[in-house]
């Protein structure tokens, strides 16, 4: 279906999970009570649970990261649209955090031909609403189990221009690389400079 600006809204996108953008903010302000700190254990676990359920049947994926604040008319957002439209026709799943920018450019790359197109999504906030180029969704609490299963249900990373978000991705990757966590795995970046 065509919304009013003329772009796809996402009508068969399934959104898991509730949100609390102060999740993360409360776990890292120290030690807690025991029942507390199990408690974090629990939603954690269950958070992984959630990302499985979905993320299960996608495919093999390529995750692309990027900047969420680049605009349509941006050449790098065309870069990530065109890129991910020919790694989606080899027969990969395009794998983003879900949000605008670079991550809907790729998605929107995948589904330009046919390809499949889920998202990660991180609630923020001042920002990163999914974007309307998601066959599914999941909504994440936490940082740090994203970024897991990013990793786990990716077969290479392409790395866009972004900020501390992006560079934290790409370091992540590069760390399970050199400490031998994940072996063969493409971590490509582009533009650089």
């Amino acid at each position: 279906m065509i919304s009013e600006n003329g772009r796809p809204e996402a009508t068969h996108v399934k959104e898991v999970g509730k949100i609390n953008p102060k999740a993360e903010i409360n776990f890292l302000e120290g030690p807690r009570s025991r029942w507390t700190e199990f408690k974090f254990t629990v939603k954690v676990m269950l958070e992984f649970i959630r990302g499985f359920r979905v993320l299960h049947f996608v495919g093999p994926c390529v995750t692309v990261f990027g900047s969420a604040r680049f605009k349509e008319d941006h050449p790098y957002y065309e870069m990530a649209r065109h890129l991910s439209a020919e790694i989606a026709k080899l027969g990969f799943t395009i794998m983003t955090g879900g949000g605008p920018g670079i991550m809907e450019a790729a998605n929107r790359g995948a589904k330009d031909v046919g390809g499949r197109s889920v998202g990660c999504n991180i609630k923020l906030p001042m920002e990163q609403h999914y974007n309307p180029y998601l066959d599914e969704y999941v909504n994440f609490n936490y940082f740090f189990v994203r970024k897991t299963l990013l990793v786990k249900y990716s077969y290479a990373f392409v790395i866009m221009p972004g900020g501390f978000g992006t560079l934290d991705e790409m370091f992540e990757a590069m760390t399970l690389i050199q400490t031998g966590k994940i072996k063969d795995f493409p971590v490509i970046i582009l533009s650089k400079d």
